[in-house]
């Protein structure tokens, strides 16, 4: 199983956003950070937006800032809700056709391990992924408010 670069990229982009909060962060500014294109980011962050967990300001001091505390962000909602297609293969899909489907039972076994994948995303919000705050804040050339940091 593998995720697409644009889950990835979201769950990129909710760290950076969580490790540096308040004032807003431009795209230019993350996609630099972690090396990615300003364009795919962009289009990452307006899906994040329409989910509700980024907010969007416009203007020269916009930019972008968590939508929610990073304690009421679950990780498998964000991978569920930015994920297009979780068939992992044809006959988990609608459209699957595959012969052996009325007598095979590695669709049930599929269903379950992805089942049982996102479970365990379910058990992380945002904030169980910033125990490290000032060491993702370091590596990604960011300064951590001392208010930010975990007590």
């Amino acid at each position: 199983m593998r995720l697409t670069s644009h889950t990835d990229y979201s769950l990129r982009l909710l760290l950076y956003l969580a490790v540096h909060p308040g004032e807003p962060i431009s795209v230019p500014d993350v996609a630099a950070a972690y090396g990615l294109s300003r364009h795919h980011l962009a289009k990452v962050s307006q899906n994040l937006a329409r989910l509700g967990y980024v907010e969007t300001t416009r203007g020269r001091s916009g930019g972008l800032t968590l939508a929610r505390p990073p304690a009421g962000i679950r990780v498998g909602a964000v991978v569920r809700g930015v994920e297009p297609d979780w068939a992992l293969v044809e006959c988990l899909s609608e459209e699957g056709g595959c012969v052996i489907a009325p007598a095979c039972r590695l669709k049930g076994a599929l269903r379950e391990a992805r089942d049982a994948f996102l479970a365990v995303l379910d058990g992380y919000s945002l904030e169980d992924l910033l125990t490290n705050r000032a060491q993702l804040g370091a590596l990604l050339a960011i300064t951590v408010p001392a208010r930010a940091a975990p007590a």
